[in-house]
């Protein structure tokens, strides 16, 4: 096999390689104490307070404070383009939602075997039919709707990727306006709650990184796209009548 198609060939198979390990979860040993915990619910000072985003004036409505922390197993942005939930709807605030897992799960370390994915509003969550998962295995599992108005804690939110280890400090609220037509939104307060009205929607005051999600899939990923420009760049250059020998 001639140069050119050695760097071609290897490029594209860590390419390909890094792409599909991209969502690589830690092991449990790697996981945070913190990560291990409940999150903590503590009462809160109620009063409402307004905040504005995206030209829209927001009532928030604390309920408790809050404070999780947890390994990202899926995520949505809500800025996303395919997002016309959050568009029609002129929310915001809500920047994204974070599939989270915590206490049970990460310390038996079934996440590892089951499947999540975020829609707009929603994590779904899936495992073979062979794996044991317990009803506190499922319990700790948390759809978490991130409302800020700040924008540097918005970039925060947005810069997480899955496998990373968060904790997020807050209050649990309802959040609503009359921008156009009534709009409101709850939470949930309990953690044993499952389906509609199951997520926590928490107004973020502070956002902490653990740690980062593995970093090998990107680097296959990386190595494997500079292997395949270079291996590209070779063939540009070999003269026509060469480039298949």
């Amino acid at each position: 096999m001639s140069p050119t198609r050695l760097l071609l060939s290897a490029g594209l198979v860590l390419l390909v390689a890094g792409w599909f390990a991209r969502d690589t979860l830690p092991a449990p040993p790697e996981l945070s104490p913190l990560v291990r915990e409940e999150p903590r619910q503590t009462p809160t000072d109620p009063r409402a307070f307004a905040v504005r985003a995206g030209g829209i004036d927001y009532r928030i409505e604390p309920v408790f404070d809050y404070d999780i922390a947890g390994l990202v197993v899926s995520q949505h942005d809500s800025e996303t383009w395919w997002d016309t939930i959050h568009a029609d709807a002129n929310d915001h605030l809500n920047v994204a939602d974070l599939c989270l897992v915590w206490g049970a799960n990460a310390v038996d370390g079934v996440y590892r075997q089951m499947k999540f994915h975020n829609a707009q509003f929603t994590c779904y969550m899936s495992y073979p039919g062979g794996v044991t998962v317990t009803a506190a295995d499922l319990r700790a599992v948390s759809n978490n709707h991130l409302l800020t108005a700040d924008a540097g804690v918005a970039r925060a939110i947005r810069r997480l990727r899955i496998g990373d280890q968060v904790r997020l400090r807050g209050r649990l609220a309802s959040y609503s306006h009359n921008t156009g037509f009534a709009f409101h939104r709850g939470t949930s307060v309990s953690r044993d709650d499952i389906e509609n009205g199951a997520c926590e929607t928490i107004f973020v005051d502070s956002l902490d990184l653990l740690a980062s999600a593995p970093a090998w899939p990107r680097w296959l990923f990386r190595c494997g796209a500079l292997l395949l420009l270079a291996g590209l760049v070779a063939w540009y250059r070999t003269p026509f009548g060469a480039r298949d020998r």
